[in-house]
C-alpha cells in the first residue's frame, strides 16, 4: 500500500485553514507596515526588534536549501527539534487511541511529549550493543502506530544504527519514520535527508545546537515531503523563530568552514578523551562514539558523578537508563576543559585503588 500521508493525518486536521499573521498576507518587500499592531517608534531595548519575524523564514530556508541539497518547500524551521517533535504528535496522533515505538535508550523527548499529548509509547529496547531489533519493532506495529522515531547517531549511546536496519523498517511500516539526526554532523555517514525522495513516509530532524553551535538559539530543522512540511507550517504558531534567532542562525550557516573546523577539532578532542578514559582501571568500558559525547561504563557511577559534581564538572549520570547500567555519559568540551575532567577522573581512580 503506498504511503498517504493524509490518511495518516488526524481527520480533523484535513480541512485545517492555518492562522494568516499578517506577514503572510502581504509577501512584498519594503512597506508601510500599518497592519499587525506593531510599535512603530523602535524597540525599549534600543535595537530593531519592534516588527514580527518572518513567519516562513524565508532567507533561513534558502540557506538550509542550498547546504543540504533540497526545495524550500521541504524544510520546516522550529523552536529547536522539540517543536518538531510536538508537532508530529499533534498533527498525526490522536489522543488516547493511537501509539508510536521508540527504542531505548534514546532521546527522551519523544517520550515526554507523547505523554503530554496522551499518546501510548511502546518501547523496544535495542541490543546489548545498541543496534535496532528490526523483527521485535516491526511485530509491534498494529493499526494505530501512527510514527516510529529512530534516533541516529543515537542519544544517550553515541553509536550509528546499522543502515540496513533503518531502511527495513522504512520499507515496512507504511506510517512516519521519524529519524532524528541531532548528531548527524559528527558521523561519518549520509544524511537520510538525501533519501527523502525515495520514502514519502520518512521525515528527518537536525539542529544548528550541536556542529553548529548554536544551542542558545534553539532553531530545529526537519525535512520531509512538500506535502509533510505544508501540514507542519498550518499548525505551528505562525511567529515561531525570532528576529534574533533567524539572524544568528543565517550567519552561521553562511561560515560552513568554521562549522567544519570546530567538528574536527570536537572529534580530535573525543579521541584524545577515550584514549584517556581507557587507562582509568575503574572504566570497565568505552563505547564507540560517532558523536561529540562519550558513553562509558565505570565501576562506581553515582561515586563518579558525585565526586566529579564537587569538584565542578557536570556530566549526566546514566546509571538508571535502560541498557546503561553503570554509565556515565560525557560531553566534549574544549581542551581545557577536558584536561579539568581528566585531572579529576585520575584523581578518582587513586581514590578508588
Amino acid at each position: 500500500m503506498a504511503f498517504d500521508v493524509q490518511q495518516l493525518l488526524r481527520p480533523h486536521l484535513r480541512n485545517f485553514k492555518a492562522y494568516a499573521s499578517a506577514r503572510t498576507e502581504y509577501t512584498g518587500a519594503d512597506a508601510i507596515f500599518l497592519d499587525a499592531n506593531e510599535n512603530p517608534l523602535g524597540s525599549a531595548s534600543g535595537g530593531q526588534l519592534n516588527r514580527y519575524p518572518d513567519p516562513t523564514q524565508k532567507k533561513l530556508k534558502e540557506e538550509i536549501a542550498k547546504i543540504k541539497g533540497v526545495s524550500t518547500e521541504q524544510i520546516f524551521v522550529g523552536n529547536g527539534s522539540d517543536e518538531a517533535i510536538d508537532l508530529l504528535y499533534r498533527a498525526f496522533c490522536e489522543p488516547g487511541v493511537d501509539n508510536v515505538i521508540v527504542c531505548p535508550p534514546t532521546y527522551g523527548m519523544y517520550e515526554t511529549s507523547a505523554n503530554l499529548n496522551n499518546i501510548t509509547l511502546k518501547s523496544v529496547f535495542l541490543t546489548n550493543d545498541f543496534q535496532l531489533q528490526v523483527d521485535k519493532v516491526l511485530d509491534a506495529i498494529d493499526a494505530n502506530t501512527k510514527m516510529i522515531f529512530i534516533c541516529n547517531p543515537n542519544n544517550p549511546t553515541g553509536n550509528l544504527l546499522r543502515e540496513e536496519d533503518i531502511t527495513r523498517i522504512v520499507e515496512n511500516f507504511n506510517g512516519l519514520i521519524v529519524i532524528d539526526e541531532a548528531y548527524i554532523d559528527f558521523a561519518p555517514a549520509a544524511s537520510w535527508v538525501s533519501k527523502l525522495s525515495q520514502y514519502a513516509n520518512v521525515l528527518v530532524m537536525q539542529t544548528l545546537s550541536k556542529a553548529w553551535g548554536m544551542a542558545g538559539i534553539r532553531v530545529g530543522m526537519a525535512f520531509a515531503s512538500a506535502e509533510i512540511i505544508r501540514i507542519f507550517t498550518a499548525i505551528k504558531p505562525p511567529y515561531n523563530v525570532s528576529v534574533l534567532a533567524q539572524e544568528a542562525a543565517l550567519k552561521a550557516l553562511q561560515n560552513l568552514a568554521g562549522q567544519q573546523e570546530m567538528i574536527k577539532t570536537i572529534m580530535a578532542e573525543n579521541v584524545r578523551l577515550v584514549a584517556a578514559f581507557e587507562q582509568l582501571a575503574y572504566v570497565k568500558k568505552v563505547y564507540p562514539t560517532h558523536a561529540n559525547f562519550i558513553l562509558l561504563e565505570v565501576e562506581n557511577p553515582n561515586g563518579l558523578y558525585k565526586y566529579l559534581t564537587e569538584h565542578h564538572v557536570v556530566v549526566r549520570n546514566r546509571n538508571t537508563t535502560p541498557l546503561c547500567g553503570g554509565c556515565v555519559r560525557i560531553s566534549v568540551g574544549t581542551t581545557s576543559e577536558n584536561d579539568e575532567l581528566l585531572k579529576w577522573m585520575s584523581a578518582f581512580d587513586e581514590k578508588m585503588v
